[in-house]
């Protein structure tokens, strides 16, 4: 990782992953499941904690809009697509609200935790740098 890199990850108030994303924790991952499983899993598991604030679902877009309410403020956007039979790929947007216009990589670490999270409740495929 370079040094400006680090500088972006660590300084900035916004993280989200894609498909060829420098940082490997950040890359999209693909799990064996369907579009509509997966958002009702993501949908199920937001509702159902403390910690987050469920605002919408477009099932059409595939997507799901949720606050952050304990520790800092951050809004998520995930985004599930379905590339092929049982086979769906789910991104993480993270932007933190804070009087300051870096967050230290609390998205960063956001994103890791949510993913962490989804591995428990659907089964992982891969990651493009698997």
């Amino acid at each position: 990782m370079s040094l400006r890199q680090k500088a972006a990850k660590y300084f900035n108030n916004h993280a989200e992953t894609s498909e060829n994303h420098w940082d490997p924790t950040l890359t999209t991952r693909y799990y064996k499941t369907t579009k509509d499983k997966g958002l009702n899993t993501l949908e199920q598991f937001f509702k159902g904690s403390h910690e987050y604030r469920f605002n919408s679902l477009s099932k059409e877009h595939g997507e799901i809009s949720v606050n952050v309410e304990k520790g800092k403020k951050a809004f998520i956007v995930a985004t599930v697509i379905m590339v092929r039979p049982y086979q769906t790929a789910v991104d993480f947007s993270v932007t933190t609200e804070s009087l300051l216009p870096f967050d230290f990589a609390y998205s960063t670490r956001l994103i890791q935790k949510l993913y962490t999270e989804l591995n428990k409740e659907l089964t992982l495929i891969e990651t493009k740098t698997m």
